[in-house]
């Protein structure tokens, strides 16, 4: 081996290169200077990619570039060796650093070759940019969705908020009704200029307290926690018999047009909460019209109720997350008015949130609106800008039952027999008070007790028959359920009527009333507790032993 490698150094029997070239200057020199320049240029590109690497750590293929490096090294010793052999002929070495040169570049090319699949699947500057912006996008969308579920905690907390105030107030408008009820009746006893009098400070009392009837019917409205009677009905036909009505609200200084949607699906809502919505949503309508600059027609301004079947599609329901991708029924109601700003879009909803003057509203129209329709499994938008008038656009979820025009008829208010018990339980003793009362006075045998406890250790000191169970749903311990449950099955036959002035679940599943029960909400008069007391005793009993009413 060692004579190999002496036999390959010895340059004694060798010319030089440049014999070659004849010792011409100018081929010696062009051949010099191209070689310096490629060697130079060689050796400073490992210098470089050796910089790189040691700057980036994390780089997952470094170990190509110092392969690399080492085989561009080598080629640059490969052309100093061609300048030395013009003058000196070391053709073993230069023979050694091409054999050298020849084994990095393999290693090079094994270590390269497996890597092209990887490499390739490296994205590019514009995928990467492409990246970029859909992340960008995501992020949109993410605060978009975080903002939406924001409003809608913020909404649903008021809610609770609302629904708690309207069950305790509603007690205190049974109390103030109900004893001006028994006030009333007392007058019979009092002189005429005394009961005139007395009559009307009675009359003032009472729609006062009609007004804050209506004001927590729309508390609860927006808390979603009214029971509703849903009932499949045609959109176009409950618009339709309020045109006339609406025409009258508006005035003659507003144009009501009324295009109704062909083929409209059914929708499965309370029909009297659609109505006091639309009734809503117009006379908003006519009070931002109110004030809205005149047009070329002649000053008047514009209301348009449009119905028409919608879908919603995936891309709608993900910038909208209250709402599902199906099938749903659309009513618009668009005004020529003065329009919204986006700040007052974001709080329309809210209650109590009114652009009016003080006393002008109570700030609950649109709030009873979007509890109506999110309680009826719905979804309500605002389209507005500021001078251009306002579109507000219901979406009611299709309904596959068949519409229903028969309407039960109204029960007679008549009292009782005479023979008749009916036992009270209210934990609120002024509201059992004025109940016990007023039952009385229609002609009812009462019993009464504070709670459901107090009610089975009545039952048990002094066993009687009950005719009629009326007891609130809402009440420490046992609900009215639980004891309607633990009475029935003491008397199978046993008649029941709740009252409430919101109900959870005990009674009232995702706002809708359970079949079979019988709900009246607080505040209670005279007269309504006398025509459903009535409607369930002369109801005959069930199979199952209970008078098969929905309130």
């Amino acid at each position: 081996m060692w004579a190999f490698f002496e036999r390959l150094l010895d340059s004694s029997t060798l010319s030089p290169h440049g014999i070659c070239l004849l010792w011409e200057p100018e081929l010696i020199w062009l051949h010099v200077l191209s070689d310096a320049v490629i060697a130079l240029s060689y050796f400073s590109i490992p210098v470089a990619l050796s910089i790189f690497v040691s700057k980036r750590r994390d780089l997952d293929f470094g170990f190509i570039f110092w392969a690399f490096a080492l085989f561009i090294t080598a080629c640059g010793f490969t052309h100093v060796l061609s300048i030395v052999t013009l003058w000196v002929p070391v053709y073993g070495i230069e023979g050694l650093i091409k054999a050298l040169t020849a084994l990095a570049s393999i290693v090079t090319a094994v270590i390269l070759w497996p890597l092209v699949p990887k490499l390739l699947a490296l994205p590019s500057p514009a995928q990467l940019r492409l990246a970029e912006a859909a992340l960008a996008q995501e992020g949109r969308h993410r605060r978009e969705a975080e903002d939406m579920l924001r409003h809608a905690q913020k909404m649903e907390a008021i809610g609770q908020l609302t629904g708690g105030v309207a069950h305790d107030f509603n007690n205190l408008l049974t109390i103030i009704s109900g004893n001006i009820e028994i006030a009333q009746r007392s007058l019979n006893f009092w002189s005429e200029a005394s009961r005139d009098r007395m009559t009307r400070a009675i009359a003032n009392a009472a729609s006062g307290a009609q007004r804050a009837t209506t004001l927590t019917q729309r508390l609860l409205a927006f808390a979603r926690r009214q029971p509703l009677d849903p009932r499949s009905i045609n959109v176009n036909q409950l618009i339709g018999g309020m045109s006339e009505f609406f025409r009258r609200t508006l005035g003659e200084n507003i144009d009501l047009k009324i295009v109704d949607g062909a083929g409209l699906w059914q929708v499965e809502v309370d029909p009297s909460q659609m109505e006091a919505a639309i009734l809503n949503l117009v006379v908003n309508a006519k009070d931002a019209m109110s004030d809205a600059v005149t047009d070329e027609t002649g000053g008047k301004g514009k209301l348009t109720i449009e119905t028409g079947s919608a879908f919603i599609d995936e891309s709608y329901s993900q910038h909208n997350a209250d709402i599902a991708v199906g099938h749903y029924v659309q009513i618009s109601v668009s005004d020529t008015g003065t329009g919204m700003s986006r700040e007052v879009q974001a709080k329309a909803f809210d209650p109590f949130f009114t652009t009016k003057e003080p006393g002008q509203g109570t700030g609950l129209g649109l709030s009873q609106v979007y509890g109506f329709v999110k309680q009826s499994g719905g979804h309500v938008k605002i389209y507005s800008e500021p001078g251009e008038g306002t579109t507000i656009k219901i979406y009611l979820p299709r309904a596959d039952v068949v519409s229903s025009a028969v309407k039960e008829s109204e029960q007679p208010v008549v009292g009782g027999l005479g023979s008749e018990t009916i036992l009270v339980v209210e934990d609120e003793a002024d509201v059992r008070a004025y109940l016990v009362e007023t039952l009385r006075d229609l002609n009812y045998r009462v019993r009464e007790a504070a709670e459901g406890a107090a009610a089975l250790a009545l039952l048990e000191a002094e066993p009687f028959r009950i005719d009629l169970l009326l007891t609130d749903i809402v009440m420490p311990g046992m609900n009215g359920r639980q004891l309607a449950d633990a009475l029935n099955r003491r008397q199978p036959e046993l008649k029941v009527l709740f009252i409430t002035g919101y109900s959870r679940n005990a009674v009232v599943h995702q706002g809708r009333l359970d079949a079979g029960v019988s709900l009246l909400q607080k505040p209670l008069t005279q007269a309504m507790l006398a025509a459903k007391i009535r409607e369930l005793l002369d109801k005959p009993i069930g199979a199952n032993g209970r008078a098969a009413v929905r309130s």
